[in-house]
């Protein structure tokens, strides 16, 4: 089965896209790596945030961040490897913060997954609650994970609040109802190439109704990818696949998308904006 051929959507001007979620250290990229990202610069996907889920993917997204300039890194345990970690981890993490701050700009990916349930949702619970204190204590957005745990997420992040730095929910997967509760957090809604799916409706509506100024968009590569490669490995080069989706439902051009969310991005993550500097 071949792939449908739909033209790559273009940014005229200086737009330029920035993909706040991927994970660039995975074995899907190992081979090219290089070439993943050249591609996505020449197209306008001018920044790449790679995201830490265990001690080991942190060091390497820190690397990664260090050997490239369009790369920067976050770091945190994500609920399926709390199991796998303990309190020398965290203490760990938060050296790495220390020593290689210019690097990082977020901490996360952490939260809850009821889906997969690969560790015990109190532990998960336990290390989501210890996690966001350590955002806290350096000053850094959170990265949200959440998978049918929605009362729970909310629950806790009340509880633990308020996020003078902000955070996101990555790869939003609640309905909008649930998206006004996460803003009322001040929390920015990440969209991811789901968008673009024809059974995806209620992640749609999510993107055609919140404000523009609370949208960022992400790739979560290698998984996710939009239609037209739905199955296929993600890349950051497909991020315009999902803002063209996003324009489209909002009746608006695929250049305010990118100018919306860039800046929205370079605010939480202060980073930055690649299109002040593509002006």
């Amino acid at each position: 089965m071949t792939t449908k051929r739909v033209p790559l959507p273009v940014l005229k001007d200086s737009a330029c896209l920035i993909d706040t979620h991927c994970h660039l250290d995975m074995d899907a990229y190992a081979s090219d790596l290089q070439t993943v990202l050249e591609n996505a610069r020449s197209h306008g996907v001018k920044s790449i945030i790679t995201i830490g889920i265990d001690p080991s993917s942190s060091q390497a997204a820190v690397r990664l961040s260090a050997d490239y300039d369009m790369i920067k890194a976050t770091v945190g345990i994500h609920p399926h490897d709390v199991g796998n970690v303990d309190s020398v981890d965290l203490d760990n993490l938060e050296q790495l913060i220390d020593s290689r701050r210019e690097e990082i700009v977020g901490y996360g990916e952490i939260g809850l997954d009821y889906v997969k349930r690969y560790c015990e949702p109190e532990l998960q619970r336990q290390y989501f609650q210890d996690q966001l204190l350590i955002a806290k204590n350096h000053n850094l957005p959170v990265i949200i994970h959440d998978r049918d745990a929605h009362q729970d997420i909310l629950t806790i992040l009340k509880k633990n609040g308020p996020y003078d730095n902000g955070g996101v929910m990555h790869c939003f997967s609640g309905d909008y109802d649930f998206a006004e509760r996460i803003l009322d957090l001040g929390f920015a809604i990440s969209i991811p190439g789901i968008v673009t799916f024809k059974n995806a409706a209620s992640l749609q509506e999510t993107a055609r109704r919140i404000p523009l100024d609370t949208l960022l968009l992400e790739t979560d590569g290698p998984f996710l990818a939009p239609v037209p490669y739905r199955g296929k490995r993600n890349e950051p080069l497909y991020l315009l696949y999902t803002a063209a989706q996003i324009a489209l439902l909002r009746g608006i051009t695929i250049e305010d998308v990118a100018e919306a969310t860039t800046a929205n991005a370079s605010r939480l993550f202060n980073m930055a904006n690649p299109m002040e500097n593509n002006q």
